[in-house]
């Protein structure tokens, strides 16, 4: 799979929201984005970013488990001149829904994480850690939650995850022997 090719045909998030959520489903993401913020501490990580990254999120609008993670991604571009974040639509690319299936199904959100040049450095999702120990404590009720309430603790744990991975890939570029080369640093 060219997960660089499917990076620069997907969407900035407003974009994608226009063209594939429903008005309904532009509000939740909307609700939700308004209902989080960043700390002082991962406002200041983010900053120390120096390597651009290419996230490719392949997600749906009308998805519950994309309106409670990926307005998330936005925060953390929103801080980091150096995070590129393109979202494609799950149903629209069935290429890249086939590649990045998780436990045989295509779940969203999945993230793939690109270097400045296009060069895959790590997969993550369709949820976090922190979310799947939420559903095995309850191991009953929806599968995909609707995206209508929001457990403040539970987002605040799910919103460090992500930011977990994106430190980790921001780290696994930095010091990438070949991008250190490039950048003679």
């Amino acid at each position: 799979m060219n997960y660089a090719a499917a990076f620069e045909t997907g969407l900035p998030y407003h974009d994608f929201l226009k063209k594939y959520g429903t008005p309904e489903q532009q509000r939740r993401w909307a609700d939700f984005l308004a209902s989080i913020a960043l700390t002082a501490p991962q406002t200041e990580l983010l900053s120390r970013f120096t390597r651009e990254m290419k996230v490719l999120v392949m997600a749906g609008a009308w998805c519950g488990d994309c309106v409670n993670q990926c307005p998330m991604f936005e925060l953390f571009a929103s801080a980091s001149s150096k995070i590129q974040v393109r979202y494609v639509d799950r149903d629209e690319s069935p290429e890249l829904s086939a590649a990045l299936t998780t436990c045989g199904g295509a779940r969203v959100p999945a993230v793939v994480f690109l270097s400045e040049d296009g060069q895959f450095c790590g997969r993550y999702g369709d949820k976090t850690l922190s979310k799947y120990r939420a559903a095995m404590s309850k191991l009953e009720g929806a599968s995909c939650p609707t995206g209508l309430g929001v457990d403040h603790d539970l987002t605040a744990a799910v919103q460090q995850d992500w930011l977990n991975e994106f430190e980790r890939i921001q780290w696994m570029l930095r010091t990438s022997t070949r991008l250190r080369q490039l950048h003679g640093d």
